[in-house]
């Protein structure tokens, strides 16, 4: 970053200082839409995510975008460079009704292995707290208290019994701290300590609500010290942001941090509203994964997206003020780089516009995505890969993991003559949508029929 302060004792006119200090700042901000950048780091739109982390592999469950849907996203990965979407038995809205929930999809997971083995789940489910138990992070799931929520929106109806979350201390113990408040104010947060089985409340809820807490707890243990950490403001703009408390014991009392709030809105980078966080630590670091808003940014629609950057506390125990990015840590960064795709150019029928160019399919940026114009009834993208070769796979990430989209996939040695990968139109769902067994290649081509079963839109489009 260019030094400013020198600028103003060389006595230079004020017009001009102003106009290197406003183009000092635009060459030190991040643009969001630069080829490779880590974060978002999982294609699609979700948030409030929650981590599980194995031997083998690390899952991410969260809230489907936008504003919750009937199921649960879930990802996973071996590296943190190739993530594949999973399809979960449970929750679903149609499994976990009572006569006390509201119309409220699903929310808000958090996942845990307890001492005892088995994976728990307690997650949002028409404003009430659910919970589920399974023999893996995959499943099958199944409803631990058969047909009745673990916190019904009955307990207290000042407050949003949501955004659950689970925390099992060194010892042992675990704690479920959950809450929220009505029409973005006046949040609460209730703890309670569980029994061994995890299903039953070891004692009487306690309200534990810090500083400036609005819903979405988590709490992470560091040094002996006990921090719940919590979003404030409206998930739906960009005064969402990320605070924290520091306690002796799981039950506070709590003291705001002196770096409070320690993640929040970046307009200058682009990034936000930030918030409804997880930590986890891996290989010796600490990270946070949060959700922010999706860019451009659409305030007639709630699509937000997962970021990961990295967490570090000062020598006084506080957690150091986080610069959220768009290139994410280097854990990202170094786990994209063994993940190179051919190289290749790419063409359609048309698009968007600017910020939605056929070019945003082949950038390894999952902020940016193709759209084709609203009036193409036919559209097509094209890959050039410069030279012929023998493809081994592609992979296609379209807008919506959980949606199906119908397309036909061919290939050319010419770019004149083509012929059928996929046997006509294939309709697919998931992501990535992945095909092996590829012909020799130079060109590459999806086209979309009309009607389709879903409108175009594409993060990426790789082949390797």
């Amino acid at each position: 970053m260019l030094r400013v302060r020198s600028l103003f004792r060389l006595h230079l006119p004020s017009q001009l200082c102003f106009a290197l200090l406003l183009f000092a700042c635009q060459i030190s901000a991040q643009q969001w839409n630069s080829p490779h950048d880590g974060n978002p780091f999982i294609p699609g739109y979700y948030a409030d995510a929650s981590v599980v982390q194995t031997a083998e592999e690390t899952y991410v469950f969260a809230t489907e975008d936008p504003w919750g849907g009937d199921h649960l996203g879930c990802w996973r990965s071996t590296d943190f460079a190739m993530w594949k979407s999973c399809t979960l038995n449970w929750p679903t809205k149609q499994a976990a009704v009572s006569a006390t929930a509201n119309g409220n999809k699903v929310w808000a997971p958090s996942v845990i292995r307890a001492k005892n083995g088995r994976y728990y789940m307690y997650v949002s489910i028409g404003s009430e707290v659910w919970v589920g138990t399974a023999d893996r992070p995959l499943g099958p799931w199944r409803n631990a208290l058969g047909s009745r929520p673990l916190i019904p929106a009955t307990f207290h109806r000042a407050y949003n019994m949501i955004d659950a979350e689970v925390f099992q201390d060194t010892d042992g113990t675990a704690y479920l701290y959950w809450g929220s408040g009505l029409h973005w104010v006046n949040g609460h947060c209730f703890a309670v300590r569980l029994k061994p089985d995890m299903i039953t409340f070891d004692g009487e809820p306690q309200d534990v609500t810090p500083p400036s807490y609005f819903e979405g707890p988590f709490m992470y243990k560091h040094a002996g010290l006990y921090y719940l950490m919590y979003s404030q403001g409206k998930a739906t703009d960009s005064t969402y942001n990320v605070r924290y408390s520091i306690g002796d014991t799981p039950f506070g009392p709590f003291r705001e941090g002196r770096n409070s709030p320690l993640l929040s809105t970046d307009e200058a980078q682009q990034i936000l509203g930030p918030g409804h966080h997880a930590i986890f630590d891996r290989a010796g670091k600490t990270y946070i994964l949060y959700h922010r808003h999706s860019l451009p940014f659409d305030a007639k629609i709630v699509r937000r997206q997962l970021c990961i950057d990295e967490l570090q506390f000062d020598a006084d125990g506080e957690i150091r003020r986080i610069t959220p990015t768009h290139t994410g840590p280097t854990l990202l960064r170094v786990a994209r780089k063994t993940k190179e795709a051919l190289g290749a150019d790419v063409t359609a029928s048309s698009s968007l516009d600017e910020l939605h160019h056929a070019s945003a399919s082949v950038d390894d940026n999952y902020a940016t995505r193709w759209l084709p114009a609203t009036d193409d009834h036919a559209p097509w993208l094209q890959l050039n890969l410069r030279r012929t070769t023998q493809p081994h796979r592609l992979e296609i990430r379209f807008e919506y993991p959980e949606k199906t989209y119908a397309f036909r996939l061919q290939s050319s040695l010419d770019g004149k003559i083509w012929a059928d990968i996929t046997t006509g139109v294939t309709h697919q769902s998931g992501s990535p949508v992945v095909m092996d067994h590829l012909p020799k290649s130079r060109y590459l081509r999806m086209s979309f029929p009309e009607p389709s079963s879903e409108p175009v839109s594409i993060f990426e489009w790789n082949v390797f």
